[in-house]
């Protein structure tokens, strides 16, 4: 952290921060070393360790990167609005992976798709609730930020606050799909194609589950009277993009 003079006193810019650390970190455990524990090692003790310990750090990561942007004067302006459509280019190929895998294991079994063990009853009326909760939830925002843009500060609180109800209503049907599933016997290692449905929604939610996060933080600090334009906009590309990518998951995962 860096601290520079001015007419009026110090003030701090932000400069460096740990936060990307204990994100990246958080992802290592709660993603990659659990879904190896579970798929690779067939090992619950694994799998649930490592989400206790990425968890933690992942949330922690996403409370203090917020809470700096929000507190800290950035020593160059605007920067976020360009870096992250790049850092979202990243997730893509990530989500692109997960796609090709299925799409392989789709393409090569032919008419034996699904595999046996795949439960002929499976809900196709819930993705397509989901996806008009998630649609919405952007629209949601989408008004939030333009509230913020008008500083109608309690009209900002008010619609980030009806997002986050939505994307928790999302992900309480998520799990109410996977209680459902795992009840019929359908678990992450029946068959390859629970393998890839586990892996591609559950990848999906996680990001969902991120998004809430930051919205959380940002209302929290606007309860607080601290805003800012150029996390509240990112944050927003973010959610979007989340948005966009379902689309993508319920096509391909429920309905071919």
């Amino acid at each position: 952290m860096a601290n520079s003079s001015s007419g009026h006193g110090h003030v701090h810019h932000w400069e460096t921060s740990v936060a990307p650390m204990l994100i990246v970190g958080g992802i290592l455990f709660a993603v990659v070393f659990a879904f190896i524990g579970w798929f690779s090692y067939n090992s619950t003790m694994l799998a649930v360790v490592s989400a206790g310990v990425g968890t933690p750090l992942l949330l922690a990561g996403i409370a203090k990167w917020t809470g700096e942007a929000l507190t800290q004067k950035p020593l160059v302006e605007g920067l976020s609005p360009a870096a992250m459509p790049i850092f979202i280019i990243s997730e893509v190929f990530i989500f692109l992976s997960l796609f090709a895998g299925y799409w392989t294991m789709r393409l090569s079994a032919g008419a034996d798709w699904p595999p046996a063990g795949t439960p002929t009853n499976f809900n196709l009326v819930l993705p397509i609730i989901m996806t008009v909760i998630l649609v919405a939830s952007s629209w949601t925002y989408h008004v939030a930020e333009a509230k913020l843009e008008h500083n109608d500060k309690a009209g900002f609180k008010s619609w980030v606050l009806i997002s986050i109800v939505l994307g928790v209503i999302f992900l309480g049907c998520t799990f109410y799909e996977y209680s459902h599933l795992l009840h019929m016997k359908f678990t992450p290692s029946t068959n390859a194609y629970s393998s890839a449905f586990y892996s591609i929604t559950g990848f999906h939610a996680s990001h969902v589950l991120v998004g809430l996060g930051i919205f959380v933080t940002i209302l929290l600090a606007a309860m607080r009277g601290l805003t800012n334009k150029y996390l509240t906009f990112c944050a927003g590309l973010y959610w979007h993009f989340v948005d966009i990518v379902w689309f993508f998951v319920a096509s391909q995962v429920y309905y071919w």
